[in-house]
């Protein structure tokens, strides 16, 4: 399925921001980033981010979010094409060091961190005010055939600048990140911080290794529509399940490692209660399978709602 413009220039936001991590994230080694990510994080942002996305917001979003009424002079795109303006010049401030970085200036890497860390903030609430203010006024005004209209631009402006144009600079901000090994965003989460989360979801987790070894559940010391205790930690899945069951958890098992589904879902009725089941691969940014996770729900409550609740008691 095809994605609309607003989902693409997303990715290209959540693109963007990983780069930006991974790049400030080599800047907090000892050794400082290596001249080679330096210098494709300067083609990432100059060829992509300023001469690709930029562009395909400024070149077919705002002239329709203008013709559709918001106006140019004030209010959020006036400050969106500011934040434009500021970000090349923040850029071009990188690109100056950058260059002299690449020269073996001494002194530098100082002042090339900090304007990084500038500029990656500034693009960083800019992304933010459009992906949560921008988008969704402009999608509220559009009149049929805008969205192709947006989408057709974006693709042209994609296609000047060479074929699969997406696809190629995503490819460098993975090699970036790659070249940094991003921490996910719950490496800064203490142990007991993520466990408090996970049990505080409406939602029963358990998670099996790619060996099919039971290695985690939530909900502890609470109340479980499934029971479970430690003793089922380290023990393979299928003795955790029914024989007359265990077929069909290899099955779905064989299913995620070969790669044919990436879910499967049941709802049985259970004392009085609807339960919804489901199994999710577990894969690593490579696609490697790490495990099985699921997800136990009760809808009961979510299947008696009806109309809108808007307000808070």
């Amino acid at each position: 399925m095809s994605k609309t413009w607003s989902e693409i220039l997303i990715d290209d936001h959540q693109t963007t921001e990983r780069v930006f991590d991974a790049v400030l994230q080599a800047f907090a080694t000892p050794a400082g980033p290596p001249l080679r990510l330096v210098l494709k994080f300067r083609s990432y942002v100059r060829e992509y981010v300023d001469g690709c996305h930029n562009k395909k917001e400024e070149d077919h979003l705002f002239p329709l979010a203008e013709a559709r009424g918001v106006p140019r002079q004030g209010g959020p795109l006036a400050v969106m094409l500011m934040e434009h303006e500021q970000s090349r010049q923040a850029l071009e401030l990188v690109t100056q060091l950058v260059d002299r970085y690449s020269a073996g200036e001494a002194g530098v890497l100082e002042e090339l961190r900090e304007a990084i860390e500038g500029y990656a903030s500034l693009l960083k609430g800019h992304f933010w005010k459009e992906t949560d203010v921008l988008y969704p006024m402009v999608r509220r005004l559009m009149e049929p055939g805008d969205d192709a209209q947006v989408l057709a631009g974006i693709e042209a402006t994609e296609a000047a600048l060479g074929p699969d144009t997406r696809a190629k600079y995503y490819g460098l901000a993975k090699e970036i990140c790659g070249m940094v090994g991003l921490d996910p965003l719950s490496f800064a989460l203490a142990p007991d911080v993520l466990a408090a989360i996970l049990d505080t979801l409406p939602v029963e987790l358990s998670f099996v290794d790619a060996e099919d070894t039971v290695r985690y559940f939530s909900h502890e010391h609470h109340d479980k529509i499934f029971p479970r205790t430690r003793g089922s930690i380290g023990v393979k899945v299928q003795q955790c399940h029914p024989a007359k069951s265990v077929h069909l958890v290899n099955r779905i098992l064989a299913d995620f490692k070969a790669g044919k589904k990436r879910v499967a879902e049941f709802w049985i009725d259970l004392g009085g209660r609807r339960v919804h089941i489901r199994y999710f691969a577990v894969r690593n940014p490579q696609g490697q399978y790490l495990g099985c996770l699921e997800v136990v729900q009760d809808i009961t409550a979510i299947q008696a709602l009806t109309g809108e609740r808007r307000l808070l008691d």
